[in-house]
């Protein structure tokens, strides 16, 4: 029997392979990674968050948050999809699925991370002043309802400052992963109130760990963006 040229060839084990993209069918999507916070691990020291805290709050508590979810969406529909796209997929207009929990938990820590800063404290200043002022009277008064928020969610959850479009803003709590995005909402600071978030600090004196947050805590002016950013 006579042989081709590229028969022999591929019998000799010369011929070209074809190229990777046509010998993958299926192209691998991205997974959501686990995001640096915006400063370094002990940045936060000074103001009454400790190395460890953070090693163990971001470091295996987000961590895990962010494989579980990538567990649980690989080789489905969410998979590929924005971490906003799968906290309001698997909110399932209040019917959470599985991933919800671990996905919004994702996106809530990030946030958290977003909402500190090594130069954090102080006041407010600007439009961002004048709607606190408007909305709660004080500084301080929003302060004391911020807390108070914290202070009254029972078990895991999250303490919220909130803002519509015409630049009102109001206070909400949120139990376990919820977050106002999924109602529809434009959070613009919140406070981790999970044992967790304090308890290497603070041990049980969750009120104290507030008072640190909002009094030595707050980016001010990354809150201030995100304000005006949802006022545009």
């Amino acid at each position: 029997m006579a042989f081709t040229l590229a028969q022999k060839k591929i019998a000799a084990g010369t011929a070209a392979r074809p190229s990777f993209s046509r010998r993958c069918a299926v192209v691998p999507r991205a997974a959501i990674t686990l995001k640096d916070p915006p400063f370094a691990l002990d940045a936060l020291e000074s103001k009454g968050m400790s190395k460890s805290t953070l090693e163990y709050h971001w470091g295996k508590h987000h961590r895990a948050y962010v494989d579980n979810m990538n567990k649980q969406i690989a080789g489905t529909e969410l998979e590929g999809k924005s971490l906003e796209e799968i906290v309001m997929a698997s909110w399932n207009n209040g019917n959470p699925t599985p991933v919800f929990n671990n996905a919004a938990q994702v996106w809530n820590h990030t946030f958290f991370w977003e909402s500190m800063s090594p130069n954090g404290g102080g006041a407010p200043s600007g439009k961002l002043a004048d709607a606190i002022n408007a909305s709660f009277g004080s500084l301080d008064e929003f302060k004391t309802q911020f807390k108070a928020a914290g202070a009254t969610q029972f078990g895991s959850g999250w303490s919220w400052l909130v803002t519509d479009k015409s630049g009102k803003l109001s206070i909400e709590k949120t139990p376990n992963a919820v977050t106002p995005v999924v109602e529809g909402k434009t959070p613009i600071l919140t406070m981790d109130v999970w044992e967790h978030a304090y308890y290497l600090d603070f041990q049980n004196r969750r009120p104290d760990f507030m008072t640190n947050f909002v009094d030595n805590l707050v980016d001010w002016a990354a809150v201030a963006k995100r304000f005006e950013a949802a006022s545009a």
